[in-house]
């Protein structure tokens, strides 16, 4: 069991951050081939002051008319993504490890709240599966692939929460989540999850047209 340890926290580790670096480099590159050559105009139209004002606007809750006009999905939507970048990052026993393998130490989250935060993740993912099989809209334009997607979290934080408090086999338990979170990794740049990264082009570029061109708000 130790050597399996030791295999995911190391060469799977390097795999996973690897595609994961790469991938996310590719696609962005792709991405702006394929744009400027659709529509050589596209740079052009990119405005700092209003893409950032965009970008800003969608990122505050409850500032949209769309977030307004649904406020619980709002309030999921939000909880899900803080607790959904917070704790990976900021995790003690994460912390710990970037300490232990390249000398990294920063701030960390208390066990406690990050216990907590990762319970609000299962739940908003519980949430999410509810509102695809019983909105008839988002039921609608479900795809494998969201199914996937949603599994493919819930499990890096499922396996961690029983690991943590070493429910069944502790070891068996971290490295299920150890590799559940690093197949999480490497599927970004290759699944909707990359809107990470694309959202915030996409909604500057948006932002820009409407603010620049349009004279008016895209929120």
């Amino acid at each position: 069991m130790q050597a399996a340890y030791l295999f995911v926290v190391g060469p799977l580790a390097w795999l996973a951050f690897g595609i994961f670096f790469l991938g996310i480099a590719a696609q962005l590159v792709r991405t702006f081939i394929f744009a400027t050559a659709k529509d050589p105009e596209v740079v052009r139209y990119l405005d700092l002051r209003y893409g950032l004002r965009s970008v800003l606007a969608w990122v505050i809750p409850f500032k949209a008319r769309s977030w307004k006009i649904h406020p619980l999905l709002t309030v999921v939507t939000f909880t899900f993504h803080i607790c959904l970048i917070l704790v990976p990052v900021f995790l003690s026993a994460h912390v710990i490890l970037w300490d232990q393998f390249w000398g990294v130490d920063y701030w960390r989250l208390p066990d406690s709240v990050a216990d907590w935060m990762t319970v609000f993740v299962l739940l908003c993912c519980v949430f999410f599966v509810a509102r695809r099989l019983h909105r008839p809209e988002v039921r609608f334009v479900t795809t494998l692939q969201d199914w996937i997607i949603l599994g493919l979290i819930f499990l890096p934080f499922f396996t961690g929460f029983l690991a943590y408090h070493q429910w069944f086999d502790y070891q068996v338990m971290l490295i299920a989540h150890i590799v559940s979170g690093e197949i999480l990794l490497a599927s970004i740049p290759f699944t909707r999850l990359s809107h990470i990264f694309y959202g915030p082009l996409m909604r500057a570029y948006i932002g820009s047209e409407f603010g620049k061109v349009r004279k008016a708000r895209d929120w």
